[in-house]
């Protein structure tokens, strides 16, 4: 079977509540929190990006799976805020973790399952017998224009699983993707700010897909929602997550453990993948877990995991849990946020 051999997330320190961001265009900050599920959001510091992001998950998985970097045979970064237009984040993160020459990288783009993506593709390269081992990475920093809905909720981190057949944590039982082309959300080549039609974005968008993924793994698989433990869906807020889970028959404790977006804002890319790590950090030995990630254009992948026995060994999981992380944090406000950002311009 493949599955997780190693997994890693990372949240950046710094926080800026949601009251702090409607102080400032003078709104209502706990209306809109309220209406967002959100209370902060974490923010990326001017010396931090997707890459850095992307390279301190890496090394954490790495470490967690305990291997050797050149027996990485892939590896693959999905992200919609990439440092460079054109040169690959995924050379850099591979450089960082000591795998480089011989494999192969690229970046991959699919708003906000792009780094779900790269799980398929590392769970087919490892299946066909291709490479040992393949290394896939969500991450993304906050993209939001100023007084925009999504600079509310639009935060940054980044996580990373290393995919293999040996001594998996996880077994990944089995994948399914839903896929149309629903414009509920884009960015124009040369914009600094994606653009969003606020109207497609729940249900034609995000319900459609992520419900659609999910019933269609649950056929697949001949199972329902009370055969899982844990469930961990795409979190663009923190009200979506808990609206999908209660439509399909999810108890709402179930999906606690991984809803991190009220305290950490909607990552992207790592959204999903960051939420899966905070359930790999408690989860028991034969418990099944759900996944389903959601990117805007739009698609949902959904994954059906069961953790093994390994998982319990020792130095198989971070030494830092992912809400422990979350908990460590300072607080800025939006003058330190927009400098942090680079959202002041000169002319």
């Amino acid at each position: 079977m493949v599955g997780i051999v190693g997994y890693g997330a990372y949240v950046p320190r710094m926080r800026v509540k949601v009251a702090e961001i409607a102080r400032v265009w003078g709104k209502d900050g706990g209306r809109i929190g309220e209406g967002l599920g959100i209370n902060e959001k974490a923010v990326a510091s001017f010396d931090e990006d997707s890459c850095t992001f992307a390279v301190e998950a890496s090394r954490t998985a790495v470490k967690c799976a305990g291997i050797n970097p050149q027996e990485i045979g892939a590896l693959f970064v999905g992200s919609e805020s990439k440092p460079y237009a054109v040169k690959p984040t995924a050379t850099m993160v591979a450089e960082a973790l000591g795998a480089t020459p011989n494999l192969t990288a690229a970046d991959l783009e699919f708003a906000c399952k792009a780094g779900t993506a790269g799980v398929q593709a590392c769970m087919g390269m490892v299946s066909s017998g291709m490479i040992k081992y393949g290394l896939a990475v969500g991450s993304d920093t906050a993209q939001g224009r100023p007084n925009d809905a999504l600079e509310y909720s639009a935060g940054g981190g980044g996580a990373a699983l290393l995919i293999g057949k040996e001594k998996t944590i996880a077994e990944i039982d089995a994948t399914y993707s839903f896929t149309t082309d629903t414009p509920d959300f884009w960015r124009r080549q040369h914009a600094e700010f994606p653009r969003h039609a606020g109207r497609f974005t729940a249900e034609p968008a995000y319900f459609k897909h992520v419900l659609s993924a999910a019933k269609g793994l649950f056929e697949r698989t001949g199972t329902e929602p009370k055969d899982y433990d844990y469930a961990v869906f795409h979190q663009p807020n923190g009200k979506f997550p808990l609206r999908a889970a209660k439509t399909l028959g999810f108890e709402e404790k179930k999906i606690k453990q991984g809803l991190i977006t009220p305290f950490i804002g909607n990552t992207y890319s790592a959204a999903a993948m960051i939420g899966l790590s905070s359930v790999l950090d408690v989860a028991k030995p034969g418990q099944k877990i759900l996944v389903v990630s959601y990117g805007s254009g739009a698609g949902s992948d959904a994954f059906k995991l069961t953790v093994t026995n390994e998982i319990e060994k020792t130095g198989r999981r971070p030494c830092v849990p992912v809400l422990k992380a979350i908990e460590d944090k300072t607080y800025i406000d939006y003058s330190a946020y927009i400098k942090h950002r680079r959202k002041i311009k000169s002319l």
